[in-house]
């Protein structure tokens, strides 16, 4: 038997507190909003890939196993918000992207809605927050890498839509 010398592969990761081992958070360390945009990133994925009518998705998710930690408001303003006014969120959106719309994957397509929705609506939420948020959720729910595709379009929007936000972080040297 021979003995192993270590290796410079770095150790596996341990999970801080607040976070799975992967870097997501722990469902204990998610605030009501958090929730809130987990439910709505299930919801507006039915009515991306299903098509359902948001109503009918509004009841079944309102059922959900945890539904009640959520901050319904937010939920609402998010799902209703999203659907109403895809088109022109998509018409922002597409600009960033390196391709179709068509091929984005639905996940990153419902995050990078609830985005552009917040930054246009919900100005009490700093866009750093919203950024973040999304990414997160991208890290959680989307594919290998599209949390850096989600990362992406947003910091791209952000400066449009929440243009002195973003100039004030730059004066401030928080910003690239």
């Amino acid at each position: 038997m021979t003995e192993q010398t270590p290796s410079k592969n770095k150790p596996p990761r341990k999970s801080a507190p607040g976070l799975t081992s992967t870097g997501a958070r722990k469902a204990s360390a998610k605030s009501n909003r958090s929730r809130a945009r987990e439910f709505a990133l299930q919801a507006l994925y039915q009515h991306l890939v299903g098509r359902n009518d948001a109503t009918e998705i509004d009841h079944f998710t309102r059922d959900l196993a945890g539904f009640h930690k959520a901050d319904a408001a937010h939920y609402d303003a998010l799902l209703h918000g999203s659907i109403e006014q895809a088109s022109d969120m998509d018409a922002l959106i597409l600009p960033l992207l390196d391709r179709k719309m068509e091929e984005i994957s639905p996940v990153e397509h419902a995050v990078l809605w609830i985005g552009v929705y917040e930054f246009q609506n919900c100005l009490d939420v700093p866009w750093r927050v919203v950024l973040n948020e999304c990414v997160e959720l991208a890290k959680e729910f989307g594919g290998t890498d599209g949390h850096k595709y989600v990362n992406a379009v947003l910091n791209g929007l952000a400066p449009k839509l929440r243009a002195a936000e973003v100039e004030a972080d730059r004066a401030k040297g928080n910003v690239r």
